[in-house]
């Protein structure tokens, strides 16, 4: 599954010139932690998060670095950029840039990840440069925590059916409390090792078996090597 299906695709966002009482106005009145600050053609820019208003109202930098900042201009570092943003008045001075984003079709696990690493609670959805969603951490939550029969579905259709193409009229799929068990007949044995890893990788799957037989075992097939004879 990837992030494209679970996605948000309305967002709440900004403009640079949007000033930051009416983006705590939307924080508050949408019940979300940040927005995406885009341009005229839905470009992300950047973010203003909770973080950003934290910092503006008591400030992080320590006293020492915020003075030799204001004496001596500073090289630009994180005591400039959290000093800039303790004086913003605008999304545009507030926020935290270059955002980090994803593509729909990134994976949930490296979105997670990407989450984990970062310490961020949320990533805008980009696709050919433009915003088309945005996915947070309760939505990749909710992917995680499903029913067992919205875990049978996925399977069957996301990966037996869409990646392997294969028919599920030959396969039983059984799904109790997150444990998976497949049964039935495949065409190859390599395809018992392929379907195996992909409904691994399933939101909210816990453990899988695949107990089917194969019509051809191609565990010890080789492709044949050719042996290029140069011209004498």
């Amino acid at each position: 599954m990837n992030v494209g299906s679970i996605m948000q695709r309305t967002v709440v966002t900004v403009r640079r010139e949007t000033p930051l009482r009416d983006v705590a106005r939307l924080l508050v009145e949408h019940s979300i932690s940040g927005v995406p600050v885009v341009d005229d053609v839905e470009a992300v820019l950047g973010i203003v998060s909770e973080a950003d208003f934290v910092i503006r109202e008591g400030g992080t930098v320590p006293a020492r670095a915020r003075l030799f900042d204001r004496l001596f201009g500073g090289d630009g570092g994180p005591a400039a950029e959290e000093l800039a943003k303790i004086h913003a008045t605008t999304a545009g001075e507030a926020m935290t840039a270059p955002a980090i984003t994803v593509a729909p079709d990134t994976a949930l696990s490296e979105a997670a990840r990407i989450m984990v690493r970062q310490a961020i609670n949320r990533l805008p959805v980009v696709k050919a440069g433009r915003l088309v969603g945005i996915v947070s951490r309760a939505d990749l939550v909710r992917a995680f925590v499903r029913t067992d029969e919205d875990l049978r579905t996925a399977i069957v259709e996301d990966v037996i059916r869409r990646a392997m193409w294969l028919d599920d009229r030959e396969l039983g799929v059984e799904v109790i409390e997150g444990r998976v068990r497949i049964t039935g007949t495949l065409e190859k044995r390599s395809d018992a090792v392929i379907l195996e890893r992909l409904v691994e990788q399933v939101p909210g799957v816990i453990a899988v078996v695949v107990d089917t037989a194969w019509r051809i075992d191609d565990a010890d097939i080789r492709a044949p090597s050719l042996d290029l004879v140069s011209p004498r």
